[in-house]
């Protein structure tokens, strides 16, 4: 299984739309709000270089925003 991690916020739709994705297909994740949680801000700035979210990792992968096909590819998913 794939170490999926998800930086949100609580009023951001497109990760609304990245977590429905993620429950439709059973994927786990780790949600962290970056709107409340300064460390994990921090974290995801670093990694990503961006201040929007959704930020979702997968393994060693970034993507930013809801990128419905390359969320798949990278879940391997049909």
């Amino acid at each position: 299984m794939k170490n999926v991690t998800i930086y949100t916020t609580q009023t951001c739709g497109y990760c609304k739309m990245a977590k429905d994705y993620f429950a439709e297909q059973g994927v786990s994740y780790a949600e962290y709000n970056v709107g409340t949680d300064l460390e994990k801000r921090k974290e995801m700035i670093e990694k990503s270089g961006q201040m929007g979210v959704p930020v979702i990792t997968i393994d060693d992968e970034v993507v930013v925003g809801f990128d419905k096909a390359r969320l798949s590819t990278l879940l391997e998913i049909a």
